[in-house]
């Protein structure tokens, strides 16, 4: 992280390091002679969570804005989807049948990393989870292409790490869902949903509810494996009962292949956000 010293002050990194030079005495082993910034314990204080939110917003989007990236193409999807050679570990024939979306995933993020090289990788950068399943599948085809690509990972109460395939210097760690989601989506020109569990249904119907209700620009919507979400989610039943209009169908498409998703998002004319809610 660069940091550009336009102060006449002494800087925080200067001040850090002198601190932890003095003498050792009572007063400076007390908690209290802590720098505020340099204190963990006090960071992780509950009063002090609307900086720690304020924080995991600024750390990713500075760096980001510092390598200027300026779009996205989101890749959600089940960390449990495993690559086809490894389907045979898959806990459900189900599962192991859904295998094909890794490869798919790896294609489309291979197609589009070999167009952000165009840019510079500033423009259409991958970014993930940073988990295993699709989530890998998405980081290595960014990698297959020689391109760079973001890792949005999460802590979580079992081990997890980021994937291999990640740029080092793009991956990221939250503690807030909300701070993440939000960079998922605050640079997105496509969002991709790949077959999942309940963490992609969440990050499906938050990101299509933010579009569905003008909150967010419409951007190219694209739903992996037709037979998956119609056989888990019946869009038809939802309309027909009034709870969304038969307009908001209208606001994703289903694909099955890398190169259909590609077309679609070469071929996508920008739409402004809604300006009302059909069927309100």
């Amino acid at each position: 992280m660069r940091e550009d010293r336009l102060s006449p002050f002494r800087d925080a990194h200067t001040d850090r390091s002198t601190a932890s030079e003095v003498p050792d005495t009572p007063q400076t082993r007390s908690p209290s002679y802590r720098l505020a910034f340099a204190d963990d314990d006090f960071l992780c204080r509950e009063e002090l969570r609307p900086v720690r939110l304020q924080l995991e917003l600024l750390k990713p989007e500075m760096i980001m804005a510092e390598r200027q990236i300026t779009s996205t193409i989101v890749m959600f999807g089940g960390a449990r989807i495993p690559e086809p050679a490894k389907k045979d570990s898959a806990r459900t024939a189900t599962l192991a049948g859904l295998s094909q979306y890794y490869d798919e995933a790896r294609e489309f993020a291979r197609l589009m990393t070999e167009k952000s090289k165009q840019s510079g990788c500033r423009e259409n950068v991958i970014v993930t989870g940073g988990g295993p399943g699709v989530m890998e599948a998405g980081n290595r085809g960014a990698k297959d292409a020689g391109g760079c690509s973001i890792g949005l990972n999460i802590v979580l109460p079992h081990e997890q790490a980021p994937n291999a395939y990640v740029t080092p210097e793009l991956s990221f760690n939250f503690h807030y869902f909300a701070i993440r989601k939000m960079h998922f989506l605050m640079r997105a020109r496509a969002i991709t949903i790949f077959p999942g569990g309940f963490g992609t249904m969440d990050e499906l119907f938050e990101s299509l509810t933010l579009i569905q209700t003008g909150r967010m620009e419409r951007v190219p919507f694209l739903l992996f494996g037709r037979e998956f979400w119609e056989r888990v989610i019946n869009w038809e039943a939802l309309a027909d009962a009034g709870t969304i209009s038969e307009e908001d169908l209208d606001l994703f498409r289903f694909v099955d292949t890398a190169q259909e998703a590609v077309d679609i998002i070469e071929r996508w004319e920008p739409a402004p956000p809604r300006d009302d809610i059909p069927g309100r």
